[in-house]
């Protein structure tokens, strides 16, 4: 349908765009067109930036949905003058001014993301974290077949370390535009209570799913279903 908003999919740590190739194809199958870049994943505001230039050449309104670190990069105020109707926060962090992922994802307890279950790969000029391949499963993919989970380990997309130390100084762009919160309830990487807090507190429309971290992956039909109940809901007022 023309006259709905372009959807843009944002991937997080230790994934690429291709964990939204389930969510993509239905909500595509919807009618919607549908965009899914690769994050650079080297630093929240360089990945903040690096979305921004991409967003400018989607002509039209857009919902952003971000999964994980991504929902810090779409939270991101650099993005505040960009046509943007709706966000959606997947299993994700939406930081508020001086607050970093990391920082975050240690508020409550319950997640199994630490030094015993990542591993530290230096690359030129920087550092890079991964999940150690025999802990994927367990803190990312609970939900996923024990081979499914062994591919994604394989192929994960690191983050610098650095990033997840980043904050921003300026209101985050969730307190001027609609979101929604989908919550993954046994979550062993961000905790759901964790969601929940960030969901309330930005206001969010908060809806739960049994689901692992791996969220876009294991539930593509609910996470579907909410990005496009957030389109919906935003396109009719």
């Amino acid at each position: 349908m023309s006259d709905q908003p372009t959807v843009v999919l944002v991937h997080g740590a230790f994934s690429d765009a291709s964990a939204w190739n389930g969510v993509s194809h239905r909500l595509q199958n919807m009618g919607y067109v549908t965009l899914a870049p690769a994050m650079p994943l080297r630093g929240l505001h360089s990945d903040a930036e690096y979305l921004a230039s991409f967003l400018k050449t989607v002509e039209g309104p857009m919902v952003l949905a971000g999964h994980s670190y991504g929902g810090s990069v779409i939270s991101h105020p650099v993005l505040a003058n960009i046509n943007i109707s709706a966000l959606v926060f997947i299993a994700a962090f939406a930081p508020d001014v001086g607050e970093s992922a990391g920082e975050l994802n240690g508020k409550f307890p319950g997640s199994k993301l630490d030094e015993a279950t990542t591993i530290v790969r230096e690359y030129p000029g920087g550092q890079d974290l991964y999940l150690r391949s025999e802990s994927f499963r367990d803190v990312y993919a609970a939900d996923l077949t024990v081979s499914a989970a062994a591919l994604l380990a394989a192929s994960q997309r690191p983050i610098d370390v650095t990033a997840l130390g980043e904050t921003f100084d300026r209101e985050p762009i969730w307190r001027l535009t609609p979101s929604w919160m989908v919550v993954s309830t046994f979550d062993d990487s961000l905790p759901a209570e964790a969601q929940r807090f960030m969901g309330k507190r930005a206001g969010s429309t908060i809806v739960e799913i049994d689901a692992s971290h791996a969220s876009p992956i294991s539930r593509p039909e609910a996470v579907a279903t909410e990005i496009h109940a957030a389109s919906r809901d935003t396109s009719s007022q």
